[in-house]
């Protein structure tokens, strides 16, 4: 069982506050400004990183036109593969200074490859970590490669059945990779949360022995504060600065409050998921005065006998437990005692 990975000095996994990934993808909108912009909300937003996706659309597809390459249906209808990844990708060139900038700001940084120049690119810039999306956890060879950097892999499975999910896992596993992470993810854009089915998680964790997580399409943060009480240690959520900005992913990325937001969120579930305990806790004690106990309700002389009208069980909780009503009813009480006082167990024998 893999109990923890780490990334960049952060330890990760279940006895660990969850780990949040900003996902820029295509957020930057062609612009550099926007990307640099994207990381500085993402550190103020308390994400732990930010992660991009280094191709070009020669390495992730085919420059072609044909029924093959063209998307049909969805939020992409009618584009080719090639014309969608030409405008999507991160040019090459941005990559060092949104590293530089990164590192400047305080915030990991790491990347999607897609082939293996995307990952010998990345090696240069001394990526601490690689992740694999879910379109490409069936590139075994393209594992296989990232894994001999030997840095930590996170492994996206959308789409990926339990038999393709244990290929990818062998697959790095073979290739050098001691700390591997799979995310559980809806690959639709967006995903409705009926589609998620987070129970699924703690099958993964048992079944798998990974650090787990959400890579969470949805349109809110409802779907990923929920996968946390069900084991998730690492949510990945695409980020933008403007959710109607245009660009291929926007429509369905977190803005920089809603972010904030999920990242609050997801830290509140986890520190209240806690540990099994059925001690009273520190936030109770003042309250302790107020549960119910067993109070006189009449007059009563030294030896007189306690009947069932001479005491109830009331608020506060200064007289004896209510679970001792049978035992004070038919005792006698050792002392004068007023109406509305407590019930003393110390101060009461046997009725007979």
């Amino acid at each position: 069982m893999n109990k923890s990975i780490t990334i960049d000095g952060t330890t990760i996994g279940i006895d660990h506050p969850p780990y949040l990934i900003a996902e820029i993808s295509a957020n930057h909108n062609g612009k550099i400004e926007n990307a640099l912009s994207l990381i500085e909300k993402a550190k103020v937003a308390g994400a732990d990183a930010v992660k991009l996706q280094t191709y070009r659309p020669d390495t992730i597809t085919l420059d072609c036109d044909s029924e093959d390459f063209r998307i049909s249906g969805g939020l992409w209808d009618g584009r080719t593969l090639f014309e969608l990844y030409e405008e999507a990708h991160m040019p090459w060139e941005w990559h060092a200074p949104l590293f530089a900038h990164a590192r400047n700001v305080g915030i990991t940084i790491f990347s999607s490859p897609f082939d293996t120049t995307a990952i010998d690119l990345l090696e240069d810039l001394n990526a601490p970590a690689y992740k694999i999306a879910s379109f490409e956890a069936v590139d075994l060879p393209l594992i296989r490669y990232a894994a001999s950097t030997g840095k930590p892999m996170i492994i996206s499975t959308g789409m990926a059945d339990a038999e393709e999910i244990a290929e990818a896992v062998s697959a790095a596993r073979e290739g050098g990779c001691s700390e591997l992470a799979i995310l559980h993810c809806v690959s639709g854009y967006p995903a409705p949360p009926e589609d998620f089915n987070l129970r699924t998680i703690p099958d993964m964790i048992e079944r798998f022995g990974l650090v787990t997580g959400l890579s969470d399409h949805t349109l809110d943060n409802t779907t990923a504060i929920a996968s946390v009480a069900v084991g998730a240690s690492i949510i990945e959520k695409h980020f933008t600065l403007d959710r109607t900005g245009g660009g291929p992913d926007d429509s369905f990325s977190l803005e920089p409050k809603e972010m904030a937001e999920l990242c609050e969120g997801a830290k509140t579930a986890w520190s209240a998921l806690g540990k099994i305990d059925y001690g009273r806790k520190s936030s109770e004690e003042a309250n302790i005065r107020f549960r119910r106990s067993l109070y006189f309700v009449k007059d009563l002389q030294s030896g007189d006998i306690i009947n069932a009208d001479a005491v109830r069980s009331v608020r506060p909780g200064f007289g004896a437990a209510p679970k001792h009503l049978d035992q004070v009813i038919g005792s006698r009480v050792t002392i004068d005692t007023k109406a509305n006082t407590p019930v003393i167990l110390a101060n009461l024998k046997s009725g007979k």
